[in-house]
């Protein structure tokens, strides 16, 4: 049997035999879905691919610190807007973010109303969104009271755990 392609020598019995091919499609998955990590089983063997979050949580959360930041070398992960810009560093009030990994959603079903609208006002306990997280919807409300500043996420967008998800000012 020939050792595996991007071996050092010949493969050593018992020893596993990794599926380049299979860690690069698990790497474009991690990519495309904005994961941080993803993990497969066959029998005994296990590939586990992760990442670290894109640099855009931590600029994000201090946007007046922004310009001190470093430049971002992988565009964001919440949408297409240019986190450097004045327009995202004017925003400025409670930053709410997302207490857990999931989808977010901003109506309570396609199609229907969103929650919240910039410029609109939100009292205390008022529902923001929902993400859903292993098939369960979880309510995100305001927790204090104000008029929405910014809506950070898209709608059926995937969120990670403390990713900022709206601006109350």
């Amino acid at each position: 049997m020939a050792p595996p392609k991007n071996s050092s020598g010949p493969a050593e019995p018992g020893a596993m035999r990794i599926d380049t091919k299979l860690v690069r499609e698990l790497a474009a998955l991690l990519s495309d879905n904005e994961l941080t990590e993803i993990e497969v089983a066959d029998g005994d063997r296990r590939i586990k691919v992760s990442r670290e979050p894109a640099a855009v949580f931590s600029s994000v959360a201090s946007a007046p610190a922004a310009a001190a930041a470093p430049a971002l070398t992988a565009p964001p992960l919440h949408g297409k807007e240019d986190v450097g810009s004045p327009a995202a560093e004017e925003v400025s009030g409670h930053m709410v973010k997302s207490p857990m990994v999931g989808t977010a959603y901003l109506s309570a079903e396609p199609g229907s109303k969103p929650f919240i609208e910039v410029g609109k006002p939100v009292k205390a306990g008022d529902t923001l969104l929902i993400v859903e997280a292993m098939k369960v919807m979880n309510p995100i409300t305001a927790p204090e009271g104000g008029t929405i500043k910014k809506i950070i996420v898209a709608d059926a967008q995937p969120v990670e755990f403390d990713q900022p998800l709206v601006i109350i000012g």
